[in-house]
């Protein structure tokens, strides 16, 4: 007699045929008066089903009686499992009381299976595995409520006849739970291979029926009878079989060496390979821990050696490579690896966004992509709660985690580093360091600029031509949608003592050169629907002559319009947040749009998870700070 849980009414129905619906169940249960409910569950993208389903009762006696009644019944064929409704997913995966039985006959049906084993205590689960067509698996599986009783069947069955058959009976092991065979293990069959393939099987058993009884033997043969170069040879005595490993394994056969070893289920030899595999790279991750250096944003014209060479300024080189995909072309990042992390180190603080071939080299650590996750997992975490904490492995060094605020004036807090293209960014009044942020969110306002008339001429200095279209000038933006009605600036001394700088033009091959135009050849009228072209190396030779507070405002107004096309109702916010990227990163979005896309739609989620927070109100609403990823694919 099935014992009836608390409060408990929904049965659950397995092994359903494919083709049973909610009307065939629904029927099948038609006798008991009290059914509230029938579903079978499908799957939500094609809504087939997942041969399993739920039926839901008033009465708990009739749900008893169903699950007494229609246990192991078919339904279109099929012999349905019943159990009761289990919802805690806990409950249904810790395996108490769970038995696996092996060695069963053809003839063994569940039902059969559940009454032998229903003498020693009450049976959660009871089923014998088959194949799609309905043949069995000779094994099956038993699960009682508790581990008294499972031990109690174990002890009392195994080893017994059933149905003609002595079946084992043994406590179930997950797969991943499972140890490897020991070294002392008895067995009797083997492995050969690196066999000639004229080698026949009279030559095989030949030469090991001298270490004792050979009870079978195989050579693998393909299709057309051809050998594949391998077999198993099994023994009656398992020290024989020892003897004949240890033996046969590294003689010559012929003209190759044979290996002979212990045979292996597939899933063992997996697993002992996988193990294989972790503990080298293990050892290997060890070995070079802090010394290999991840670099990205590298020109398509670089190759191997030059990288080489460029970073072997910093110390010696164990190994270095480009990365390249299947047609040999470069992804555009690589890894350069050096003798200890000292060196490593100073090419990070060298190299990190500086000029190389035309574009800024993004250099940092190599990390772990596991290791990644959980940094950037426990940074939100801090960020959420506004705890301080450390920031490394989002931005490069110099480079602090910022939130805009969007207040006027910016001043900078960091001191220049020489060498690099553009300079690190600073505090800026707004801009918060990782801790407390203000509930209400801030967005990128676009700057406020005049609209010049189209008969006014402009300082010469200020007029860039790329891809003939007029650059506007510093800190004008190129869109027509932000633009207000102003005076137009006036042009400092400075400036005027630099109106004679030749316009810079943007050939096909990327490169930009100086125009040999005489002074007096007007320029291009400015592109007033959208943001004129910009080449890359034009952009950044723009922001190498900016200052660090110029260059976000630059990259602002560059990455508005496009973030537009996206997301327009988000399109400040988001903006304000990619700006909290480095400049390198804000480059490499500007030169892809499926990296453009995929960080606003990063932003978009960000945004949803915060709003969420806030709604909930308390702490999280206090703290509800949010950031995006820094990585940026290369295409």
């Amino acid at each position: 007699m099935a014992v009836v849980p608390a409060s408990t009414t929904a049965l659950y129905v397995g092994d359903l045929h494919p083709a049973v619906d909610e009307d065939q169940l629904k029927a099948a249960f038609s006798k008991f008066e009290s059914v509230a409910s029938v579903r079978v569950c499908r799957d939500s993208t094609n809504g087939r089903s997942l041969t399993y389903g739920y039926v839901n009762f008033i009465s708990p006696q009739d749900a008893l009686e169903a699950l007494e009644v229609m246990n192991h019944t078919p339904l279109n064929g099929k012999p349905m499992r019943i159990m009761w409704s289990t919802r805690d997913p806990d409950a249904r995966k810790s395996g108490v009381g769970n038995v696996f039985v092996k060695d069963l006959s053809e003839s063994v049906t569940s039902a059969a299976l559940q009454e032998l084993f229903g003498q020693y205590g009450n049976i959660v689960s009871c089923k014998v595995a088959t194949t799609d067509d309905g043949k069995t698996k000779c094994y099956g599986f038993v699960q009682f409520d508790n581990e008294e009783s499972a031990s109690t069947a174990i002890e009392k069955l195994h080893g017994t006849m059933f149905y003609d058959k002595q079946i084992y009976v043994g406590k179930f092991i997950k797969r991943s739970d499972r140890a490897l065979a020991s070294p002392d293990a008895k067995y009797t069959n083997l492995y050969v291979k690196n066999l000639e393939l004229d080698v026949t099987e009279d030559v095989l058993r030949e030469k090991f029926s001298k270490f004792g009884t050979v009870s079978s033997l195989v050579i693998v043969r393909d299709d057309n009878g051809s050998s594949k170069g391998f077999g198993f040879v099994n023994f009656d005595n398992p020290d024989d079989a020892r003897s004949a490993l240890e033996a046969m394994n590294g003689i010559e056969l012929g003209s190759k060496i044979l290996y002979v070893g212990r045979a292996q289920k597939k899933a063992e030899r997996e697993q002992i390979l996988r193990r294989q595999f972790e503990e080298k790279r293990k050892e290997q991750i060890l070995k070079y821990k802090g010394s290999n250096v991840y670099v990205k944003n590298i020109d398509d014209d670089v190759t191997d050696e030059e990288l080489r060479e460029h970073f072997s300024k910093c110390g010696t080189i164990t190994s270095s490579k480009l990365m390249r995909d299947e047609k040999g072309m470069s992804k555009g990042f690589g890894f350069v690896c050096f003798s200890n992390p000292e060196e490593a180190n100073k090419a990070v603080n060298t190299f990190q966004g500086c000029m190389f071939h035309r574009k800024p080299l993004y250099v940092a650590i190599a990390q772990r992509k596991e290791d990644r996750q959980i940094q950037l997992q426990m940074q939100y975490a801090q960020r959420m709660v506004g705890l301080p904490g450390p920031s490394t492995g989002v931005m490069p060094g110099g480079y602090p985690p910022l939130y805009y605020t969007a207040p006027p004036g910016l001043v900078s807090q960091v001191s220049p580093r020489p060498g690099l293209m553009y300079q690190p960014l600073g505090i800026r009044p707004g801009w918060r360091p990782n801790g407390f942020v203000p509930t209400t969110r801030p967005t990128y306002q676009p700057a406020q600029l005049p609209m010049m008339p189209n008969a006014q001429r402009q300082p010469r200095q200020n007029r860039v031509r790329m891809n003939g279209n007029m650059l506007p000038p510093q800190g004008i933006a190129n869109s027509a949608s932000y633009l207000q009605p102003a005076s137009p600036p006036l042009p400092s001394p400075k400036d005027q003592n630099n109106q004679r700088a030749a316009p810079v033009k943007h050939v096909p091959n990327g490169r930009s050169r100086e125009s040999s135009k005489s002074p007096g050849v007007p320029s291009a009228a400015p592109n007033s629907t959208g943001p004129a072209p910009q080449g890359s190396e034009m952009l950044s030779t723009m922001l190498a002559s900016s200052t660090p507070e110029e260059q976000k405002q630059i990259l602002g107004e560059r990455l508005y319009p496009l973030v537009q096309k996206h997301k327009p109702d988000l399109v400040a916010k988001i903006t304000g947040m990619l700006l909290e990227m480095d400049n390198a990163e804000l480059l490499l979005l500007l030169e892809s749009p499926e990296s453009l896309a995929a960080k606003v739609e990063e932003a978009v989620q960000v945004l949803k998870l915060s709003k969420t927070k806030v709604s909930g109100g308390g702490q999280d609403s206090m703290h509800s700070g949010y950031h995006i990823s820094a990585e940026v694919a290369v295409n």
